[in-house]
């Protein structure tokens, strides 16, 4: 789990934006959410392969925030649910949590 994210969870069990958005699951949830995407029989030919991304967090309208895996990097990515893109979101963790509770629910697009 990469280091930003741990250290946050270690302060919270999570983060909840202004109007109720998870933008930082509890850690529990992230466990059920990355082992139901990672699992080959969830989703099958339907997404690219979530393997590379680690998904921590949502915009209460269906669309996640993930860490690349692989390779790692700080960076955060927003997954859109509807069409299976993948856009660049945040530099790292703090500039994720800045913008997501400053902006509103698609500040990423």
């Amino acid at each position: 789990m990469p280091a930003q994210l741990t250290a946050l969870l270690r302060e919270t069990d999570g983060l909840i934006g202004e109007y109720g958005t998870d933008v930082v699951w509890p850690l529990d949830r992230i466990v059920d959410q990355n082992l139901l995407f990672w699992s080959p029989d969830s989703f099958p030919g339907l997404y690219m392969p979530f393997d590379p991304l680690l998904f921590f967090g949502d915009n209460g309208g269906g669309d996640q925030f993930a860490f690349v895996l692989t390779p790692e990097r700080p960076d955060i990515f927003a997954w859109n649910h509807e069409n299976d893109s993948r856009l660049w979101a945040a530099r790292d963790l703090e500039d994720y949590l800045h913008r997501a509770l400053a902006g509103d629910g698609d500040w990423y697009r």
